[in-house]
């Protein structure tokens, strides 16, 4: 009699172990599949992919006219994605939102560096970033612009600067490159003293601060 209620109270046991393995190993399963089935995978994205993914992201406000010079209420808003797959991601991306000034000279726009913003983005909450205070708006009698971009990964290496070739006054953001694939958005803002950047005077002002090549001001 003892030696069957030993054999019954094992049997009991084993059963109950096997149970609680079932359901400990389905809840892990379960809690496994709803991390890989409720975000998006983004850990093996190229520099091109995740440009794509930051290109619906990112949006500029208070940007688009050009009348306010101080771009006080400006800024640049990264959230979730407007189209296709809206999942957030499993792993955020870092993201640089980088600011330069332009300056036409009688050669070519110089370009100096003003700042660069760091975070991390999965789309699933809004991130903004004010534009820096202090940006020059012309009232100097130079023809000055604004560079904005938001761009995945560790900030720019020289080569991967943005350059532009012709006319500060006319140029819009097709006439900007970078040596990357990387850049999600680049923002070539209006200018703020229009009459300053006209395209047909012979001689643009010089920068009052002299600059000899794009990427001497790059940290």
């Amino acid at each position: 009699m003892h030696s069957n209620q030993t054999r019954f109270r094992h049997t009991v046991l084993s059963a109950g172990a096997a149970v609680l393995a079932l359901l400990a190993t389905g809840c892990w399963n379960a809690s496994a599949g709803a991390q890989t089935g409720g975000c998006r995978d983004a850990g093996d994205w190229s520099g091109r992919e995740q440009a794509a993914w930051l290109r619906t992201a990112v949006a500029f406000h208070g940007t688009t006219d050009g009348t306010d010079p101080s771009y006080a209420k400006a800024s640049v808003v990264v959230r979730g994605p407007r189209g296709g797959d809206v999942r957030v991601l499993c792993r955020p991306l870092a993201v640089q939102v980088e600011f330069w000034i332009l300056t036409a000279t009688t050669t070519r726009p110089e370009m100096s560096f003003v700042m660069r913003y760091g975070l991390s983005a999965d789309g699933g909450r809004t991130r903004t970033v004010a534009f820096p205070a202090g940006l020059p708006t012309g009232q100097d009698d130079t023809c000055v612009r604004v560079l904005v971009a938001a761009y995945a990964g560790t900030p720019l290496a020289g080569g991967e600067l943005p350059r532009m070739a012709g006319d500060l006054a006319t140029a819009g953001d097709a006439d900007v490159r970078f040596g990357t694939a990387r850049i999600g958005v680049h923002r070539l803002l209006p200018a703020q003293g229009p009459a300053r950047c006209d395209a047909g005077r012979s001689t643009p002002s010089p920068s009052s601060t002299a600059s000899t090549g794009w990427d001497i001001y790059h940290p």
